[in-house]
């Protein structure tokens, strides 16, 4: 069992799923928590764990992201004089952060080792589920199989289910994988590969 542990950063929580590997994650804000997550902890890209102290479920990387604001185009009465500031309510500022998480694996362990198992995660991830900021070490295990070889098997899960932006977030993983220095020789250049043809993908696509 792979735990959570302390002084990582806490993005948010589960509110809903769209599919068995699609998830939508609520950011936490400052009424939220003390520490709300920065700007630079929940972009695109970004690798996640769903996990609680106790168990963990699955991995997962940020494909999409939705501001939510239900005072937009809200065309209530209007007062038309200058409100008394002893019978005015205290406004609470409704505004939301959503982020599309698809799930590519999970963490698994043997012994003291923590590797990587990808593709689609078997259980349904409940509500309320606690979801983190994957850091470096999490991401080099995660990539690693239970013999400590290099692996990058969720590559047509990624491309099937990354949402609108499949191909560029397919070649911004690989891409930062292949600058990682984790995996060598053939893998290095089998990575070097598919970055070029995601990327000639893309270009042919803005040109269409």
């Amino acid at each position: 069992m792979v735990s959570a542990k302390q002084g990582r950063c806490k993005l948010g929580t589960v509110v809903k799923s769209n599919s068995h590997c699609d998830y939508v994650v609520q950011l936490n804000t400052g009424r939220d928590v003390i520490d709300p997550p920065a700007i630079g902890d929940y972009g695109f890209g970004q690798f996640v764990t769903l996990e609680t102290e106790k168990q963990h479920w699955a991995v997962g990387i940020i494909y999409n992201s939705q501001l939510f604001n239900p005072a937009f185009l809200n065309n209530g009465p209007q007062l038309t004089g200058i409100p008394d500031p002893l019978f005015t309510p205290d406004l609470i500022q409704e505004t939301k952060t959503l982020l599309n998480v698809v799930l590519v694996g999970s963490l698994a362990h043997q012994g003291k080792h923590i590797y990587g198992q990808h593709g689609i995660p078997r259980h349904v991830v409940p509500v309320n589920m606690p979801v983190y900021c994957m850091d470096a070490k999490s991401r080099h295990q995660f990539h690693l199989t239970a013999d400590k070889q290099p692996q990058f098997r969720y590559y047509g899960h990624l491309l099937n289910c990354g949402g609108t932006f499949a191909t560029q977030l397919t070649q911004q993983v690989l891409t930062e994988l292949s600058d990682s220095g984790l995996f060598s020789d053939t893998d290095q250049r089998a990575l070097q590969v598919l970055c070029k043809e995601l990327a000639w993908k893309n270009t042919l696509g803005a040109i269409g």
